[in-house]
C-alpha cells in the first residue's frame, strides 16, 4: 500500500505546526465533539489545556452523543452557528462539507495540512482532514477465552454459540466488518457477497448485536467472551481492566474509523477557531493524544513512543492489515448492506 509510505513518522520540528501569530489574540471558541468521558476528559488535558495555555484562547467543550447529532446541530444552527470547531466521523463531514456547513481548508491557509497522511487528506474531501484514526478490533475475555483469539473467523467457533457480541449497522462497525471480511476473501472490499458466510456463522453464536451497555462491559462482565468494539477505548480498558480484557487486530485486517476537524461555516471566531485546528493537527498534540488514549495519528512527523504506538495500526507491523475502506463510497452501500444485514446476518442469530 503505496499511501503508508508517506505516512512513515519521520523526524521533523514542530515549527509548521505552531500557533500563527494572529491567534495569541485572546477570545473564546466552542468545539464540538464526542460526549463520552474517554474522548472528552482526556482531549480537554492534551490538547484543550494547552492549547488555551499557549494562546489564552478559551476553548469550551460542547459535548454530542454522535455524529448524526452534530450534523443535525449544524444544520439547525446554520445561520447563526454556536460553535466553531467541530469534530465528527468522515462520512458525517463529508455531507457537511458538501452541504457548505463546515469551511473548505488549504495548505496555503493552513501549513500543517502538509504534514497530514495522504488517506487523512483524503478523508476530509476539500474541507478539514481527519485528526484521529480508530480501527476496528475483537475484545476477549482473557480469563474464558484461551488460547488468545487471531481473527475474526474465531468469533464464528461453535464452542462460543451464545457468547459473542457483535455491532451491526447501522453501527459503522457492522459496515467495517463487513468491509473486512470481503476483502479478506478475495481483495475487494466492496465485494459484500464474499463476507455473506463467515458473517452468518459469526451471528449464529451472537447473544447481542448491540451489547449493552457497551462492549467492554459486556466482555469484562463475562456476559460475553468476545465482541468487536473500537481500538482507542479497547486499549485504555484493557490496561484498565489490568488484562482481563485482551485486545486482537485481526488477521483478516482491520479498517480506520477516521474523525475529522473542521471549522464550522460562518465561526464568528473563525482565525482563532483555524489556529485550533492547526495545533489539534500539529504532532505536539498529536503526540500527546495518542500517548494518553491510543488513537492513531495522522500527523505524519508526530514522533509517538513505541510503546503507544504498537497498540494503534499505524504501527509498522500492522500497517499492511489495514483495508483502505473508501468511506464516500460506503455512503452510497449503506442502504443495500443494511438491507442485506437485516434479510440475511440477523436473521441467522439463535
Amino acid at each position: 500500500m503505496t499511501r503508508w509510505k508517506s505516512a512513515a513518522l519521520g523526524i521533523a520540528g514542530l515549527a509548521a505546526c505552531a500557533v500563527p501569530v494572529a491567534a495569541q489574540e485572546k477570545g473564546q471558541i466552542t468545539v464540538m465533539a464526542y460526549g463520552d468521558a474517554v474522548f472528552k476528559d482526556n482531549y480537554t488535558e492534551t490538547v484543550l489545556q494547552p492549547f488555551e495555555k499557549a494562546t489564552g484562547i478559551r476553548v469550551q467543550y460542547f459535548a454530542s452523543g454522535n455524529s448524526a447529532q452534530m450534523l443535525g446541530a449544524l444544520r439547525a444552527q446554520k445561520a447563526d452557528p454556536q460553535t466553531d470547531i467541530v469534530i465528527m466521523d468522515t462520512t458525517t463531514a463529508a455531507l457537511a462539507c458538501a452541504e457548505g456547513l463546515v469551511d473548505k481548508a488549504s495548505s496555503a491557509q493552513m501549513p500543517v495540512l502538509e504534514q497530514i497522511d495522504g488517506l487523512a487528506r483524503e478523508a476530509g474531501g476539500e474541507c478539514g482532514p481527519g485528526v484521529t484514526y480508530d480501527n476496528l478490533v475483537m475484545i476477549y475475555n482473557t480469563e474464558n477465552v484461551k488460547p488468545a483469539p487471531t481473527g475474526f473467523v474465531d468469533m464464528a467457533d461453535p464452542a462460543r454459540r451464545g457468547r459473542v457480541g457483535l455491532g451491526a449497522p447501522p453501527n459503522i462497525q457492522g459496515l467495517a466488518l463487513t468491509a473486512v471480511l470481503a476483502h479478506a476473501d478475495g481483495g475487494d472490499w466492496t465485494a459484500i457477497a464474499k463476507a455473506m458466510p463467515v458473517l452468518k456463522r459469526i451471528a449464529a453464536n451472537t447473544q447481542t448485536f448491540d451489547p449493552k451497555p457497551d462492549s467492554v462491559t459486556f466482555v469484562v462482565s463475562g456476559q460475553g467472551d468476545m465482541t468487536t468494539n473500537w481500538n482507542a477505548r479497547s486499549q485504555l480498558m484493557a490496561i484498565q481492566s489490568k488484562g482481563k480484557i485482551g485486545v486482537t487486530l485481526p488477521s483478516e485486517g482491520t479498517a480506520f474509523q477516521i474523525n475529522t476537524i473542521n471549522v464550522v461555516a460562518n465561526s464568528r471566531n473563525a482565525a482563532a477557531a483555524r489556529s485550533f485546528m492547526a495545533y489539534a493537527l500539529g504532532a505536539e498534540a498529536q503526540k500527546a493524544f495518542t500517548e494518553r488514549v491510543f488513537y492513531g495519528p495522522t500527523n505524519t512527523t508526530a514522533q509517538i513512543a513505541p510503546e503507544a504506538l504498537n497498540r494503534t495500526a499505524m504501527a509498522p507491523q500492522f500497517r499492511e492489515r489495514v483495508v483502505n475502506v473508501n468511506w464516500a463510497e460506503m455512503q452510497k452501500l449503506r442502504d443495500s448492506w443494511n438491507q442485506r444485514w437485516r434479510r440475511e446476518v440477523i436473521t441467522a442469530a439463535p
